[in-house]
């Protein structure tokens, strides 16, 4: 039996800009050679930038506005990374010049092809439990058809039968994301990852076709800034990040990574935080622990960032996931997920698993969630995901909370056992309230620490049953709790 919590839990953190020095390289992260990051200094005067510029033979590529004025600035022939970026901190006239670092896709093939297609990570027959208690969530709620989920990956194939009709829709140009390599809104996936990433958070629901998402309904914005061979870097992921915040997703969803710390990433998933946005991010798969070796975007000490390891249809550690104690916050399923691809509109697979996959069944709790609680914050809505989930024995020490995301938990409101009988009067009148169609135990006890089961219900479609406590004791005080069964 697991005891359902809800308690209060924000975590804080701002990224602040790191003292001014000569060298921000990040040991072992490969980076663009042709270009650079610069955020200007707050009032430095245009003219004295444009001096700078073309004293140092640059020039600007591109500006984010909406980002404190953060550019993209070229390197000139001849001249290194780290020596342009020393003479823009020595000018005195930005606030920190970084690398570019280039960025990865996490899922990998795994070698065991199962075969059945079944969807074990949202009901698993085969391991009682070792699921996301997907169908006793959807008694609550299926539907994030108002939620806008950007899925920053390699585009996402919008023609596909399970995926066309939750296919967020520009109204400005009818196009359904945007493609920051050619600034277009063609968002067509060209490699397949974002694709298998949009079926598993959002596939159609209760459509008779193929399979279904976490969220039956919801909205899906291709950010394509990944390309056919899962490559990106910095910039073009800081432009989705920016489109997405500015054209109204609520949740954004990303499965890559590398070691490489960006102040300028950091600061774009910062903004978003500032606009109430949820970032989910995978963990990566190098099987390794990341709290001595961090890995970016998952180790960023901002509270809108959930970042996600993957566990395995027996709720083991995914043996290629990363972890981490404290920069890791929970697990999801994440071995050989059968979900959308894109090599044709009608073609389904399970030949990938990783913590790519398992980070979208986040990403499609956090979007339902978002409809349950919409007056909440996005600190109160992580809080609710992980105060939810299932402690594993495997994933002790391995991720903050410890446990594999229970669906059912996150979407359910805290147990409340409150008394209809007038004082005095015996038997004594107690109401569970809980939600609807749940399983609760109404315990006794007269001392808080020794408590014995005495009655076992289901709560009705308006969430609630009452039981009358007949039990008589000695005892001067006698206490009543109800906990979940799930």
């Amino acid at each position: 039996m697991k005891t359902l919590a809800i308690l209060e839990l924000v975590v804080l953190g701002i990224v602040a800009a790191p003292a001014q020095s000569a060298n921000l390289l990040s040991p072992a992260a490969t980076y663009r050679s042709d270009q650079i990051l610069v955020m200007p200094l707050q009032g430095a005067a245009s003219d004295a930038l444009a001096k700078l510029y073309a004293s140092l033979d640059s020039r600007v590529r591109h500006t984010f506005p909406g980002l404190g004025g953060l550019q993209v600035v070229a390197v000139p022939e001849g001249e290194t990374v780290s020596g342009l970026i020393e003479k823009f901190q020595q000018s005195g006239l930005v606030q920190y010049a970084e690398p570019e670092y280039l960025r990865f896709l996490n899922a990998v093939p795994n070698d065991p092809k199962f075969t059945d297609g079944t969807l074990w990570g949202l009901n698993n027959t085969n391991t009682a439990d070792a699921d996301i208690d997907a169908p006793e969530a959807w008694d609550v709620l299926t539907s994030a058809s108002n939620i806008v989920v950007a899925v920053l990956d390699t585009g996402i194939r919008y023609t596909h039968e399970d995926l066309a009709a939750n296919m967020w829709t520009n109204p400005g140009d009818s196009g359904h994301g945007f493609n920051a390599f050619t600034g277009t809104n063609n968002v067509m996936d060209d490699q397949g990852h974002g694709t298998l990433v949009s079926g598993v958070l959002g596939a159609v629901g209760n459509n008779n076709k193929g399979v279904t998402g976490v969220a039956w309904s919801v909205q899906l914005m291709a950010a394509k800034c990944f390309d056919s061979g899962g490559n990106s870097s910095d910039s073009l992921i800081i432009a989705c990040v920016d489109y997405a915040r500015t054209n109204g997703a609520s949740v954004m969803v990303a499965a890559f990574d590398s070691t490489g710390f960006s102040l300028s990433l950091s600061n774009a998933i910062y903004a978003a935080r500032n606009s109430g946005i949820i970032f989910v991010t995978s963990v990566g798969n190098n099987s390794a622990n990341i709290d001595p070796a961090p890995r970016y975007p998952a180790c960023y000490d901002i509270d809108n960032v959930v970042t996600v390891t993957a566990t395995t249809r027996t709720d083991t550690l995914l043996p290629i996931a990363n972890y981490g104690a404290t920069n890791v916050d929970l697990a999801a399923p994440g071995e050989s997920i059968y979900t959308t691809w894109s090599p044709t509109d009608n073609f389904y697979t399970s030949l990938f698993a990783g913590t790519s996959l398992a980070a979208p069944y986040v990403g499609g709790a956090v979007a339902l969630m978002k409809v349950k609680y919409p007056g909440e914050s996005h600190q109160q809505l992580i809080a609710r995901v992980l105060n939810g989930v299932d402690p594993l024995p495997a994933l002790a020490g391995k991720c903050v909370t410890g446990g594999r995301l229970n669906l059912r938990k996150a979407l359910s409101p805290p147990i409340q056992l409150t008394s209809i009988s007038a004082p005095g009067i015996l038997p004594y009148q107690l109401r569970v309230s809980a939600g609807p169609n749940r399983s609760c135990v109404v315990e006794s006890s007269t001392n808080l620490t020794n408590w014995l089961p005495i009655y076992t219900n289901t709560t009705s479609a308006a969430g609630t049953f009452d039981y009358s406590a007949s039990t008589s004791t000695n005892s001067p005080r006698y206490f009543f709790r109800a906990v979940s069964t799930l």
